[in-house]
């Protein structure tokens, strides 16, 4: 992505001395995540969609920021049976017990998007889930539908420049045209 107020500094995970030469920063958005699958084990998976983002929060702490978007995911619960979303929810947790006067948390349903130009992989039953997803639409609740990467981006964005202190939680519902009504 190009604009002109944003630079992109790239950054070792597994070397947050890598993170030094960061500068001062207002907000905080953190939109990282996998699968198990891509990861290739549940340790590698939380390493990235928990240890990692915690790490880029508290840098974003020390960089100073006091406000912390993060993009989680729908059924994000510590106390889940399902791995994906304990270790959604344990993110969760801690990032609130970070100490950002702000934070907002989005829990998209299944993201919409091109997954090819991110260079990653095409998921078969991903495809199938948003074809019977987009046909069935009017039948489904909004917060159970799958919503478009640029809307959770838009729809973070927003929601932490306007947020009152606290903590603030968006489900799909929520998000849904976030991008088109941002652009207006």
């Amino acid at each position: 992505m190009v604009h002109t107020k944003l630079t992109q500094h790239v950054v070792d995970f597994a070397a947050p001395t890598s993170w030094a030469g960061l500068p001062h920063i207002d907000d905080c958005f953190i939109a990282l995540g996998t699968t198990i699958k891509v990861a290739g084990s549940q340790a590698a998976f939380k390493a990235i969609d928990f240890e990692a983002v915690i790490a880029a929060a508290l840098t974003g702490i020390g960089r100073g920021a006091t406000k912390l978007g993060v993009v989680s995911a729908m059924g994000a619960d510590p106390k889940s049976s399902i791995f994906y979303n304990q270790v959604k929810g344990e993110m969760e947790k801690a990032v609130a017990q970070l100490g950002f006067k702000t934070l907002v948390l989005v829990r998209p349903a299944m993201l919409a998007g091109d997954r090819e130009a991110l260079n990653q992989p095409v998921r078969s039953g991903e495809r199938m889930g948003l074809l019977v997803t987009r046909l069935l639409r009017p039948l489904i609740p909004a917060n159970y539908q799958s919503v478009n990467a640029k809307d959770v981006a838009a729809a973070l964005v927003h929601a932490l420049k306007t947020s009152k202190p606290g903590t603030t939680c968006l489900l799909s519902g929520a998000l849904q045209g976030a991008a088109a009504v941002c652009r207006n």
